[in-house]
C-alpha cells in the first residue's frame, strides 16, 4: 500500500512537471514568434533604409557633378573676363584706378596716375567707396 501511495504521488508530481513544462514551452514559443516578427520588421526596415540611402547617394552624385560643371563654367567665365580686361587698354586704366581707390588714393592722385578726367575719377571714387 505504501508503494501505491508513493506511485500515485510520483505520478501526480510527474503530471504537474509535464503541465509546467508545457506551459513554459508554450510561453517560449510565444516569445520566439514575437522575436521572429520583430526580426522580419527590422529586415523590412533595413531594406527600405538601404534603398533610401542608394537614392540619396545617387542624388548627391548628380549634385556633385552639377556643382563641378558650374565651377568649371565659373572658372571659364572668370578667365574670359580677365582676358577681356587685359585686351581692353581702357579696362586696365579703370582696374588700376579701382585698385588705387581700394588702397586709399584720393581723386587727384587717381586723375594724375591713370590719366582720367575728373568726372570719371569722381564717378569711380563714388562707386567704389560705396562698395567698400
Amino acid at each position: 500500500m505504501v508503494w501505491q501511495i508513493i506511485s500515485v504521488v510520483a505520478l501526480c508530481v510527474a503530471v504537474c512537471a509535464c503541465i509546467i513544462a508545457f506551459s513554459f514551452l508554450s510561453r517560449l514559443k510565444q516569445v520566439q514568434k514575437t522575436h521572429q516578427d520583430s526580426e522580419a520588421k527590422l529586415l523590412t526596415q533595413q531594406t527600405i533604409n538601404k534603398n533610401e540611402i542608394a537614392e540619396i547617394r545617387s542624388g548627391l552624385l548628380k549634385i556633385g557633378k552639377h556643382v563641378m560643371e558650374l565651377q568649371s563654367e565659373a572658372q571659364e567665365l572668370k578667365q574670359k573676363q580677365q582676358d577681356i580686361q587685359l585686351a581692353d587698354p581702357e579696362s586696365k586704366i579703370y582696374s588700376r584706378a579701382v585698385k588705387m581707390i581700394t588702397l586709399g588714393a584720393d581723386i587727384d592722385e587717381i586723375m594724375r596716375e591713370c590719366e582720367l578726367p575728373r568726372a570719371e575719377a569722381e564717378l569711380l571714387f563714388t562707386l567704389h567707396q560705396k562698395e567698400g
